[in-house]
């Protein structure tokens, strides 16, 4: 590997709570490829792999081109497959797409939606097997992408890239839900290059053990109308590590940019721990941003008023969890994805809460 893809490590600021090269030791990533599976393509998603010796150009034009770090330099270098997904101009898709990326190694994903395109799509990451994914995404004018990424508890190394570049008036909800692993970070840079886009992120990490799951954001808003959300939920017991860093960076010139960011962690051990940092770097004048982040314990008076009331503890304990997670839950706009996620955030927590 050259020196230009050397693994991060904890001296590497971005990556200070994730040392990725002690996590996999010497052997890295390895060189396999890891694949993605479709498992339902609905009508009007069109879908090319990768690996294909005649490419049309809506994927010459996109592919490898979006920022990426070292780890999303690595994919695009090794990687001999993956799959692209192409949604044509003012094609509204009805049926979520589910994808299933499996197996160990490198893998490469490409999701481009045309002017006016609309589409629901559902990520689920298989929790067997070291990974290294890289996926674009390039939304058109007025185009809308709605995101959810489900990454079960897993025992092995798992990294995702995912780069978005929005034009006018594009429009991106995220939904991150994360359950831990040997190490696991989810890492988001979008650019909001069209006056009018917004990107809308959210997600829940639930942790035992000694799992880690690490979600780092960037979001440059490259110009001014553009707007940003995000809010991101952590429960961690055991030995577990959960990570938030987010840096809004807002252009000279992008007059108009609105942004807020929140954090909260619940620690319900005394060995758990949960780094938030969140971040702004403002060089336009007439902008709105906010950020916070909160580290805390279940709230004593709440859970003593529902034990007075003749809940169980530990019933008790689960209701103010659901509670404290909720909010980042009714971001996710499809019934049947949000219950979906619902469903194994309940199961965690039947794993955290004693």
């Amino acid at each position: 590997m050259s020196q230009a893809l050397a693994l991060p490590n904890r001296r590497v600021e971005e990556w200070k709570y994730s040392d990725l090269a002690r996590a996999l030791g010497d052997a890295g990533f390895g060189e396999a490829s890891a694949r993605v599976e479709v498992t339902a393509l609905p009508a009007g998603v069109e879908t090319i792999e990768l690996d294909q010796s005649v490419i049309p150009l809506w994927i010459s034009a996109h592919y490898g081109k979006l920022k990426a770090n070292n780890v999303g330099a690595l994919s695009l270098a090794k990687t001999r497959s993956g799959v692209a997904l192409h949604v044509a101009k003012g094609q509204v898709v009805a049926e979520p797409l589910r994808l299933a990326v499996t197996g160990e190694g490198h893998v490469r994903l490409l999701l481009v939606l045309e002017e006016g395109a609309s589409l629901t799509l559902l990520e689920d990451f298989d929790p067997a097997g070291t990974r290294n994914a890289g996926f674009e995404i390039v939304l058109g004018a007025n185009a809308e992408l709605r995101h959810v990424r489900l990454a079960p508890a897993s025992g092995a190394v798992q990294v995702e890239e995912v780069s978005l570049r929005l034009a006018r008036d594009a429009r991106y909800h995220g939904h991150f839900a994360n359950f831990g692993a040997k190490l696991s970070r989810t890492e988001l840079a979008i650019a909001l290059e069209g006056e009018g886009s917004e990107a809308h992120l959210s997600g829940v990490t639930v942790l035992s053990g000694d799992a880690h799951a690490d979600v780092t954001t960037q979001v440059t808003h490259a110009v001014g109308r553009t707007h940003s959300t995000q809010l991101f939920k952590k429960v961690v017991a055991g030995h577990g590590q959960a990570v938030y860093q987010g840096k809004v960076t807002v252009a000279k010139g992008a007059d108009g940019a609105d942004s807020r960011q929140t954090a909260k962690a619940l620690l319900l051990s005394e060995r758990a721990e949960a780094d938030l940092k969140p971040e702004l770097e403002i060089l336009a004048d007439d902008v709105k941003c906010a950020h916070g982040a909160a580290v805390g314990d279940l709230d004593t008076d709440s859970l003593f008023y529902l034990r007075a009331r003749g809940i169980p503890e530990k019933e008790a304990r689960h209701l103010l969890i659901h509670a404290f997670l909720e909010d980042a839950l009714t971001d996710i706009a499809h019934d049947d994805l949000r219950e979906t996620v619902r469903g194994a955030v309940s199961r965690a927590l039947n794993e955290v809460v004693a």
